[in-house]
């Protein structure tokens, strides 16, 4: 009977036993899991920081490579706009030094007798000559102001006299040019020399 109780108790103890090491084991896999997930948490702040960090640097590399590439084009454009500009400025003054000599062309034209009194072969390849030099400088931009009957405008044309005319319609525009204006690319480059009209009522 004794041996029965002994034996009885010794199974509660070892059942006891077997129940708080499974309470145990029950608390370590939990306390596992939290560190587990407490673990995790931690990687996954600091792989944000790391993301947010790239993803900045990333933003500041684009910046600069979009700087850089409109720094880029600006300077290009400079360049394009500066070699333009200095290229029309050398043939501008070309076509500028180029000038007397179309004057002594229009004057020698200017008196019809004389000029038709001249050896009409000779005669006709001078004005061929005239022609095509005349032609080569409007190809590269140059352009005529003969503004006889137009209405004087300071910004094209030189007035150095007033002439006294009958037509009212004449007033104020140009009954004579002395030497003609010339355009650049729609730019000045020389006024025209002219008289303008001026109508007086009686």
């Amino acid at each position: 009977m004794c041996s029965r109780i002994m034996e009885h108790k010794k199974t509660k103890k070892i059942k006891h036993a077997e129940h708080i090491d499974t309470v145990n084991k029950e608390t370590y896999s939990d306390d596992v899991v939290f560190e587990e997930e407490d673990g995790m948490a931690g990687k996954m702040k600091k792989l944000k920081e790391k993301l947010d960090i790239c993803a900045t640097e990333r933003q500041e590399y684009l910046d600069g490579w979009q700087r850089a590439k409109a720094e880029l084009i600006n300077f290009r454009k400079d360049q394009e706009n500066r070699s333009k500009y200095l290229s029309d400025r050398v043939q501008s003054d070309l076509i500028t030094e180029m000038l007397p000599t179309l004057d002594s062309f229009e004057m020698a034209f200017c008196n019809k007798e004389v000029w038709e009194s001249i050896d009409k072969n000779w005669r006709i390849g001078v004005e061929y000559i005239h022609s095509q030099l005349l032609d080569i400088l409007k190809r590269n931009g140059l352009v005529e102001v003969n503004p006889i009957k137009e209405m004087f405008d300071p910004k094209y044309h030189d007035s150095f006299e007033l002439v006294d005319v009958a037509e009212k319609e004449s007033d104020g525009k140009v009954v004579e040019v002395a030497q003609k204006g010339y355009l650049y690319k729609d730019k000045i480059i020389r006024a025209a020399r002219v008289k303008v009209g001026r109508h007086r009522p009686k």
